[in-house]
């Protein structure tokens, strides 16, 4: 594992820096393997990096977009994590529909929709049951109780090491998330964190030692890059980690 830790200025300096290391990305992937495959975060702060992707010329057509976990709502539900990223971004650009892949959440069952998603993964990917595919970049961001995707802490989404996909809990609500083996096998890890009241579970996290069931961010160790971006706010404390 490549790890790397910057701390930018503030969001929109955060914002930037995300945008060229996935810029960077984009190329060398279709050069080597003829597509480029992105899994997208929720919440606020990927948002305006979302908006920063739809203003570049980038080759759509060969750019696969997944997301790393997902209420378990409509996809038109205002907290949909699809319906953000597709404002924000796909919306804006000419990308074929068959190159977007979200989670389903039509099962009567947040189980069956994640076998659902597992096994479209698989048949994109081309793997076998048990293998774990390597996509080019994995957005995360990170709670203030340090769960990332949906691995909330002490939920039972953090004891599932031989599936792609799994049901996360929140309060109750359950939610599709990627497991944590299957963000480790992605070339490249992209957290970005801002806010003061990240502070905390921050040093919980680059701590030498802590448990990773009350931090779930610990678990996440890609076999590529693993890049921590933080605002200052954020990360003002652990600049010296870099």
């Amino acid at each position: 594992m490549n790890k790397k830790i910057e701390v930018l200025s503030d969001k929109p300096a955060l914002v930037n820096r995300a945008l060229e290391l996935i810029l960077s990305k984009i190329e060398p992937a279709i050069q080597e393997r003829g597509q480029f495959t992105i899994a997208l975060s929720g919440g606020s702060t990927p948002k305006p990096l979302y908006e920063a992707i739809a203003t570049q010329k980038l080759p759509w057509d060969k750019i696969h977009v997944f997301w790393g976990d997902e209420r378990y709502v409509s996809p038109d539900h205002q907290d949909s994590n699809q319906l953000m990223a597709r404002r924000a971004w796909l919306d804006k650009v000419e990308i074929s529909e068959s190159n977007i892949h979200p989670m389903p959440t039509d099962a009567a069952e947040p189980s069956q929709a994640a076998v659902k998603y597992e096994e479209h993964l698989q048949k994109f990917f081309q793997v076998s049951p048990g293998e774990f595919p390597a996509l080019d970049v994995n957005l995360l961001g990170m709670g203030d109780d340090a769960h990332t995707a949906s691995l909330f802490p002490h939920t039972e989404a953090l004891n599932v090491k031989d599936r792609l996909v799994t049901v996360g809990n929140k309060d109750g609500n359950s939610r599709l998330t990627f497991t944590y083996p299957f963000i480790n096998a992605a070339r490249c890890v992209i957290f970005l964190v801002a806010g003061e009241n990240k502070k905390p579970a921050l040093a919980q996290v680059f701590a030498p030692q802590a448990d990773s069931s009350t931090y779930p961010s610990r678990l996440i160790q890609p076999q590529g890059e693993l890049w921590w971006l933080l605002d200052q706010a954020a990360g003002s404390e652990v600049a010296h980690q870099k």
